[in-house]
């Protein structure tokens, strides 16, 4: 479980010369916490994509594009994104699968230069017809408005076909056991109430054989880097979500959230408590995010 956030000294001296201490805020264990959660992400919804742009320099895009290598999914594949919201794995998840099918497609015509032209033309129909190779992708949040804002980028972009948007839950799933190849979450997981719970809804809804990946703000290595990275995230990111969204509580939540994360190891032992097996990480940035990946078998 995520532990619950520090108290903060407001720094405003009493009358009697003692410091005022603020209530803690609510812990994501909470009802309230919850709520304060999905409040924070209702809020930020429409200008989510920029303000990652902003936070990160575009950097997210990159870690983005990594995760979905990672993953290197074939036609056919079946892959549940949670917590994903506006669609930017699931986008990347189509665009990869489409460009693997039309290879293959490439390489089965060089390898039959005797095909007439109606076979390739042939070929060619198929291929049009299911460009995907029946690979599909889940996308599940528990935020109305994050799949909303999705949806709407989808049917701007173009992204139709193999794609479908499911309002539910990390920790309970609205899915049957052994049904997905891939489980992706990117910058999600923290804002589980139970991270321990939620991983074992991804080994449940996973088939055996199925891939685990999670993408995920982590702690940086470097003690130089990581004051820097401090000074970056608690002075500048909550004033560029004032300036571009107009909302400076939203954003110190998400800075605070990656503070209170487990550290990249302590993530490892959880989703081995879970169930998988070969559980590694990949640190990207000096471990400013970190790729984990595991399998059920």
């Amino acid at each position: 479980m995520a532990p619950a956030c520090k108290r903060r000294v407001s720094g405003k001296a009493l009358a009697n010369g003692s410091v005022g201490v603020s209530e803690p805020e609510p812990s994501l264990s909470t009802a309230r916490g919850r709520s304060a959660v999905y409040q924070v992400f209702e809020n930020v919804a429409e200008k989510y994509d920029v303000m990652n742009d902003s936070m990160s320099l575009g950097i997210h895009r990159v870690w983005k594009d990594i995760l979905v290598h990672k993953m290197n999914p074939s036609p056919g594949t079946l892959l549940v994104d949670v917590a994903g919201g506006t669609g930017d794995i699931a986008f990347r998840f189509l665009n990869y699968v489409r460009s693997v099918r039309e290879r293959q497609l490439q390489q089965k015509l060089r390898h039959h230069q005797n095909l007439s032209w109606q076979e390739i033309s042939k070929s060619y129909q198929e291929e049009k017809s299911n460009p995907l190779g029946d690979s599909q992708v889940v996308v599940c949040d528990i935020n109305k408005e994050m799949l909303k804002a999705g949806k709407q980028r989808a049917q701007h972009l173009g992204y139709s076909e193999g794609l479908s948007w499911v309002l539910g839950n990390a920790e309970e799933l609205p899915f049957d056991d052994d049904k997905f190849d891939v489980y992706t979450i990117a910058f999600g997981i923290r804002n589980v109430t139970r991270i321990d719970l939620a991983l074992q809804e991804a080994y449940r809804v996973l088939k055996p054989g199925g891939r685990f990946l999670c993408l995920e703000f982590s702690h940086v290595s470097n003690p130089l880097l990581s004051r820097l990275y401090d000074l970056y995230s608690f002075q500048v990111i909550p004033v560029l979500g004032e300036v571009i969204a107009g909302d400076w509580k939203s954003y110190q939540y998400l800075v605070e959230s990656i503070r209170r994360f487990p550290p990249q190891e302590e993530l490892k032992a959880m989703i081995e408590d879970a169930g998988f097996l070969k559980v590694d990480y990949q640190n990207l940035n000096s471990g400013i995010v970190a790729i984990h990946s595991g399998f059920k078998l």
